[in-house]
């Protein structure tokens, strides 16, 4: 044998070592997690998923980790070992917007874990339905892309539901051009994509395929559906749809900006406790007067208060009224924070907390 044989032959079984004692380990944590749960059943506590607790676990292991793994790839590990585990305290049951293979699944995942159990939603009303119902335990839902701005349907669904928001997943959107084998590369004449992906690529078609048409669908996973069985078309979507409907890129990370990204919001019944890094999301109706949106930003700027986004939508008790989106770091069981909402209280007509929520760590 070689030298450098019998040095691979010793590292592999330094490996095969290493690998038992994580066997090991992890069937522990898991040991550790059904009797978590088993507490929480004398305890009579129906909420198994903490957000603020998994946040923090994550943050540790990003912060104590010394490489040469970087601090996401080490995160993402131990986001599915605690996916499983917590699958044996109680499965999670989690709704979005469907079909298979949108970018909302994969976020779906990248929050919760492959041991999830995830259900499509045909739209974001249906996502909100089936929570309330009851039907699965949370769901995922798009609210904002940093190329095209909010999505407006979901924000107008706060409106009328009583549900939480307790968690946020940033997700990175890379767009890829898609044919299926029956397409004729040199005669393609229509692109299927959702609306905002084709907007989020318009340059790129633009200089590409000028002349053919493009062609908004529900989903980019619908998209990918459909030139199955088109000879002409091709389709924008991700890689998940790619994966799922077997279609091969034509062209990779088409999107007109590298740092296209679109925020995901949890939603739920629960309210999520403090973790450390949170932020809030209100809901703030304001009487239709000069200087309204002065008041409502004042006792922000005086508690010096850090907003990430403020958005208006029309609200629905009258023509000219708005509603206001406020999203800020804080807990509202932050002192702090609990002051400066009784201050907006009381210049608004309304304030609705929709949730304090541990910000995406992944």
């Amino acid at each position: 044998m070689s030298e450098t044989e019998q040095k691979l032959k010793e590292l592999r079984k330094r490996i095969d070592t290493i690998d038992s004692k994580l066997l090991t380990l992890i069937s522990e944590r898991a040991d550790c997690a059904k009797s978590v749960a088993q507490v929480k059943q004398l305890e009579g506590n129906s909420f198994y998923y903490r957000p603020e607790r998994e946040a923090q676990v994550l943050r540790s292991i990003m912060q104590n980790n010394q490489g040469p793994l970087d601090d996401e790839e080490v995160a993402r590990l131990f986001r599915e070992i605690m996916s499983a585990c917590l699958a044996l305290e109680q499965p999670i049951h989690v709704a979005y917007l469907g079909p298979e293979g949108t970018f909302t699944q994969a976020a779906s995942i990248k929050h919760f874990g492959h041991s999830a159990v995830c259900v499509p939603m045909a739209t974001i009303d249906e996502v909100f339905r089936e929570v309330l119902a009851g039907a699965v335990n949370y769901g995922v839902v798009p609210v904002e892309n940093s190329t095209e701005g909010v999505i407006n349907h979901t924000l107008d669904s706060f409106m009328e539901s009583p549900l939480k928001i307790c968690g946020e997943v940033e997700l990175r959107i890379h767009h890829h051009l898609l044919v299926s084998e029956h397409t004729r590369r040199d005669k393609i004449s229509r692109i299927y994509s959702h609306a905002q992906s084709l907007a989020q690529c318009r340059k790129w078609l633009d200089s590409y395929y000028p002349g053919a048409e493009r062609v908004a669908v529900n989903s980019n996973a619908e998209a990918a559906k459909r030139i199955r069985s088109e000879w002409h078309s091709a389709a924008i979507a991700g890689d998940m749809a790619a994966e799922l409907y077997e279609l091969e890129k034509v062209a990779e990370k088409i999107e007109d900006r590298p740092d296209n990204s679109t925020r995901f919001l949890i939603i739920g019944t629960q309210e999520a406790l403090p973790s450390g890094q949170d932020k809030t999301s209100i809901m703030v109706s304001m009487r239709n007067q000069p200087g309204a949106l002065h008041e409502l930003l004042e006792p922000f700027h005086k508690g010096k208060i850090d907003l990430t986004r403020v958005e208006t939508r029309p609200s629905n008790t009258g023509t000219w009224n708005y509603v206001f989106f406020i999203d800020f770091l804080g807990h509202v069981h932050d002192p702090k924070i609990a002051e400066v909402m009784k201050n907006v209280a009381v210049k608004a007509s309304d304030l609705k907390i929709l949730g304090s929520y541990p910000k995406g760590v992944l």
